[in-house]
């Protein structure tokens, strides 16, 4: 993956995630755009970590610069077999070199990937605040819903409870009855025989 794509990969996860989400539970909208500001965080920190632990790709280089090589000495004329131990010493330093080298080029990618995840860790904090606010309101509505339809449902069984009392005590005559709100309802008056 090269590192543009990589820088783009946050951006489209975090975008998908959220779009595909948001048409699967339109109602909790706030708690998706949270989840995809975190996830984007996520993927963020997640791809400096990546580019930290392997710093010496040299996909990180912004020239494409080849390593470093040590010279032989082993082959120097008549003193070369006297300096085979100085190679083995020189390619380790070599080797240092071209890892602090190739560290030092991945890590500005590095925290570019964590200071994104940084600032979008940022943003997440007002839009808690407001998805934490947005559902205390929907809990409220809901409730006073909900005890509005407990109080219609009372007043039914009441009125119900006086049509059972009148039924059964015989008067049903031409009394009139409350239906609903309407008030002026009355039910036909029953002849007995």
């Amino acid at each position: 993956m090269s590192p543009d794509v990589l820088r783009a990969f946050p951006w489209i996860a975090a975008a998908l995630i959220a779009l595909v989400l948001g048409l699967w539970r339109p109602r909790s909208l706030h708690w998706i755009v949270l989840g995809a500001v975190l996830l984007f965080a996520a993927f963020n920190a997640a791809a400096g970590i990546y580019v930290l632990s392997n710093f010496s790709d040299s996909r990180w280089s912004p020239d494409g610069e080849a390593p470093l090589s040590a010279p032989s000495l082993s082959e120097t004329p008549l003193v070369g077999e006297f300096l085979v131990p100085l190679d083995s010493a020189l390619e380790g330093v070599v080797g240092g070199v071209n890892d602090f080298r190739s560290f030092q080029q991945a890590l500005p990618i590095a925290l570019d990937f964590l200071a994104t995840s940084g600032w979008a860790l940022l943003v997440s904090f007002p839009l808690v605040i407001l998805a934490a606010g947005l559902s205390f309101h929907t809990a409220q509505r809901r409730k006073a819903d909900f005890r509005k339809y407990r109080a219609t449902v009372d007043s039914l069984k009441e009125e119900l409870e006086q049509i059972k009392r009148q039924i059964s005590s015989g008067s049903i005559g031409a009394t009139a009855l409350p239906i609903g709100d309407a008030g002026t309802d009355t039910l036909p008056e029953v002849t007995r025989r």
